[in-house]
């Protein structure tokens, strides 16, 4: 494998996931979607400064992810901080059980929603079998995660030094390992007008030998 390693990942199975993976195919660009199984309709919506954002149905989302990463968001997207012990198994044990039904693999990883990440949700995670969860933290580096289950990503694709960073990471000639992982949610595009940030970004970085192109799973050895 290339020491270079390129992923992203977005959250909650949303409309705008479909010209998102559009894009991805385009470049050759893996990404993880993070989805809440328990939700996964257009009944499932919200407005952000007019545009409206809602949930797809389920059917057919495994041939629009196809080539891609399935891995938890929570079965309702509830806050971590604010489940029960006792109903952990209900929010994520049922959301992998669901994913594995409806892609045909188990999840190996998650998005903690809002970014809450409750050591005892960590404990449990791990023991069903999850090896990694992203927070909604930013590194503005490429270090491997020293704790996949608080996985921290290089930033999000509307960090100012988004392109910045881009540039150092194809400078970069490392002899270890790194990782280059941005997160997101794909209806942000349509709220702040700016579909033309990620083709730009995935126009600059694909088709590069030394890059390898992969799923959150895929670039951190779960796979």
């Amino acid at each position: 494998m290339c020491k270079k390693m390129l992923t992203f990942s977005y959250d909650d199975g949303i409309y705008q996931d479909e010209r998102l993976v559009e894009i991805f195919n385009k470049y050759g660009m893996k990404a993880t979607f993070n989805l809440n199984t328990g939700i996964q309709s257009p009944e499932s919506n919200f407005e952000i400064e007019g545009i409206k954002i809602a949930r797809m149905e389920q059917e057919g989302l495994a041939k629009l992810y196809e080539g891609h990463e399935i891995a938890l968001h929570g079965l309702t997207h509830a806050s971590p901080s604010g489940i029960k012990p006792e109903d952990y198994s209900q929010e994520y044990l049922q959301d992998a059980r669901n994913i594995e039904k409806l892609y045909g693999k188990y999840p190996v990883g998650m998005a903690y929603a809002y970014g809450d990440v409750p050591d005892p949700v960590v404990s449990y995670l791990k023991d069903i079998g999850i090896r990694y969860g992203r927070t909604v933290e930013s590194t503005h580096g490429f270090a491997l995660p020293q704790d996949p289950m608080r996985l921290n990503a290089t930033c999000h694709h509307n960090d100012d030094k988004l392109f910045e960073l881009a540039e150092q990471f194809l400078a970069a000639k490392p002899d270890e390992p790194m990782l280059f992982y941005v997160w997101g949610h794909s209806y942000e595009f349509d709220v702040n007008n700016n579909w033309e940030r990620i083709e730009e970004l995935c126009k600059m970085l694909g088709g590069r030998d030394d890059i390898f192109y992969g799923t959150n799973a895929q670039c951190l050895g779960y796979i």
